[in-house]
C-alpha cells in the first residue's frame, strides 16, 4: 500500500515538473516576471492586496516591461515615461480596448464610455466630447457656472468661522454639483437624501473596484455571484445610481424641449430621436444611463480626491500657499473673477497646481487596457487578451525626469526665469485613445475652485497639530485620510 502511495506521489511530482517545464516553454517569449504557480499565478509573491508600490518590486527586478500573473490572467506592466509613450503611440488601436473581466462586465454591461469597447465606445466618446462643448466647456459661460459653485463652496467654508473642520463634505458637494448640473441640469443640497444615497453608492463602487473581492469575483464569478460580500454591495450601488438616472431621464422626456437642450440628458434624448432609423446606432437609454453613471463615478471621485489633497498640501506647506496667494493678489487683487485662461498670468500658481497633481496622483495606476491582438514590443510577445497596465505613477515619479520625485516641489514646472513649463511627462489623465474625456473639465474646475478659496482664506492646521498623515487610503483612487484644517478668512 505504501509502495502504491509512493508511486502516486512520484507521478504527481513528475506531472507538476512537466507542467512547469511546459509553462516555461510556452512563456519564453513573454516579458520577464516572477515564477507563476498554478491557479494563483504570481500572487504568492506580489500579493493580492493593493499597495501604492504594488508594481515597484517587479519593475525594479525585471525592468520597464514585465509580467504579473493573477491566476491565469497575464498583466503586462509598462513603466517609465519612455516605455509607456512608446507602447501607447506605437500600438494605439491594439492597446485601446478597456480591460474586460467578469466583475467589470457585471458593473458596466459593456455600456457607457468607461467600460465599453469597439463601436459603442467610439460613438459614445465622440458624442460626449461634442456635447460637453455644446454645454459650454471651454467657454466663459461655463466658467461663470463654475465660479458660482466655487463661491457657494467659499460660503460653506466661511460658516466654519475659522474653527477646525473636515473639508471633505463641502468639497464633495461642490464637485458633485458640477457633474449633476452637466448631467441633468440640477443641483442637490448636502441634506438631500438623493445626494446622500448617490455619494454612498459612489464610495462603495470605488471601494470595491480593483480590490480583493473584485479579483476573486473575476476568478470564480460562477460562485461569487451567488455569495454575499462587498462585491454584492458594489453591484447594488450601481443599481442605486442607475435607478436615480432613469428617473431623471423620465422627467426629461416629459418636460424637455428638443429645440433647446439644456443638459446632457436633453442632448442625448435628441440624439436617440435623430438616430432611430440607423441600425448601427448605439444611442439608447441604457447607454445614456451608463454614461451618466461613468460621469458620477469617474468625474466626481477623482476631482474630489484631487481637491482634498490640494488643501492638505497647502495647509502643510505654508510658504508655498503664501507665495501662491501673493501672486494672485499682485495680479488680480482680492475681488473680481479669475478665468481658466488667466492661469497664463499666474505661472507659480499653475506650477503648484500641476505639482500637487503629480506628487499626489490620485490613481493607483493608469486605467487598465487589454491587447486586441498579438503584439511584438521590444522583442517580447504581448499576447492577445493580455491586460496592459501603463503604470502612470512610475511616469510621474520617474527619477530620470523629476529632480526630487518624492517631494512636493513646484520648481518641477518652472524654468530658471520662473515661467511655467508645460511638461510632456505630466500624464495624470493618461495618454493615447483612452485619455480622460473629462480632462479639460477637471483642470478648469480645480483651478477656479482653488484660486477662489485661496483668495478668501488662509489655510492652517488646527492648534496643536504639527503635521498631517500623508499616507493615502489605497484603493483604485488614492484619497487622503480624514483630516481637519482651519479656513481663516482674509481681510478684503
Amino acid at each position: 500500500m505504501m509502495a502504491i502511495g509512493a508511486i502516486l506521489f512520484a507521478l504527481l511530482l513528475a506531472l507538476l515538473f512537466v507542467s512547469f517545464l511546459k509553462q516555461l516553454w510556452s512563456r519564453r517569449h513573454l516579458p520577464p516576471g516572477h515564477l507563476a504557480l498554478p491557479l494563483i499565478g504570481t500572487t504568492w509573491i506580489d500579493g493580492v492586496w493593493l499597495r501604492k508600490d504594488y508594481f515597484q518590486k517587479p519593475e525594479k527586478r525585471y525592468g520597464n516591461i514585465c509580467s504579473i500573473w493573477v491566476g491565469s490572467h497575464l498583466l503586462v506592466v509598462l513603466s517609465g515615461f519612455k516605455t509607456v509613450k512608446e507602447a501607447m503611440t506605437s500600438f494605439p488601436e491594439e492597446f485601446s480596448p478597456r480591460m474586460e473581466d467578469a466583475f467589470l462586465t457585471a458593473i458596466g454591461k459593456g455600456k457607457g464610455i468607461l467600460l465599453s469597447n469597439g463601436h459603442t465606445w467610439k460613438e459614445q466618446r465622440h458624442f460626449i466630447i461634442t456635447t460637453l462643448r455644446k454645454l459650454g466647456l471651454g467657454k466663459k459661460s461655463f466658467e461663470h457656472q463654475l465660479e458660482d459653485r466655487a463661491q457657494a463652496l467659499v460660503e460653506m467654508f466661511r460658516q466654519t468661522k475659522g474653527e477646525p473642520f473636515d473639508p471633505s463634505f463641502p468639497v464633495l458637494n461642490a464637485i458633485s454639483n458640477v457633474i449633476f448640473a452637466l448631467s441633468f441640469g440640477g443641483q442637490l443640497a448636502p441634506e438631500d437624501e438623493n445626494f446622500k444615497k448617490l455619494v454612498q453608492a459612489i464610495h462603495v463602487i470605488v471601494d470595491v473596484t480593483g480590490d480583493t473581492y473584485h479579483l476573486l469575483y473575476s476568478l470564480v464569478p460562477q460562485i461569487l455571484k451567488y455569495l454575499p460580500g462587498p462585491h454584492q454591495k458594489a453591484l447594488a450601488a450601481i443599481e442605486t445610481i442607475i435607478s436615480f438616472v432613469e428617473q431623471e431621464i423620465e422627467k426629461h422626456k416629459e418636460t424637455s424641449s428638443s429645440h433647446e437642450p439644456q443638459d446632457f440628458i436633453d442632448h442625448y434624448l435628441l440624439q436617440i430621436e435623430k438616430s432611430k432609423n440607423d441600425p448601427n446606432s448605439t444611442y439608447e437609454e441604457e447607454n445614456l444611463a451608463h454614461c451618466i453613471l461613468d460621469f458620477f463615478v469617474a468625474g466626481i471621485d477623482t476631482s474630489f480626491a484631487t481637491l482634498t489633497w490640494n488643501l492638505l498640501l497647502l495647509s502643510t506647506h505654508l510658504h508655498i500657499q503664501e507665495k501662491v496667494q501673493k501672486e494672485i493678489e499682485d495680479v488680480f487683487g482680492l475681488s473680481g473673477s479669475i478665468s481658466y485662461q488667466d492661469r497664463k498670468k499666474l505661472p507659480y500658481t499653475n506650477a503648484v497646481i500641476h505639482e500637487m497633481q503629480r506628487v499626489k496622483y490620485v490613481m493607483l495606476f493608469g486605467a487598465p487596457r487589454q491587447s486586441a491582438k498579438d503584439v511584438k514590443f521590444r522583442g517580447y510577445l504581448i499576447p492577445k487578451g493580455s491586460i496592459i497596465i501603463a503604470d502612470m505613477r512610475s511616469v510621474l515619479f520617474d527619477p530620470e525626469l523629476w529632480e526630487t520625485p518624492e517631494e512636493f516641489n513646484p520648481n518641477h514646472f518652472l524654468d530658471k526665469d520662473g515661467k511655467f513649463l508645460d511638461r510632456k511627462e505630466f500624464l495624470p489623465f493618461g495618454m493615447g485613445e483612452r485619455v480622460c474625456v473629462g480632462q479639460q473639465l477637471a483642470r478648469t474646475e480645480i483651478f477656479i475652485f482653488l484660486t477662489s478659496l485661496l483668495r478668501a482664506f488662509s489655510f492652517r492646521l488646527p492648534e496643536g497639530v504639527k503635521e498631517l498623515n500623508e499616507e493615502p487610503i489605497v484603493k483604485v483612487t488614492m484619497h487622503p485620510r480624514p483630516y481637519k484644517l482651519c479656513a481663516i478668512p482674509k481681510q478684503v
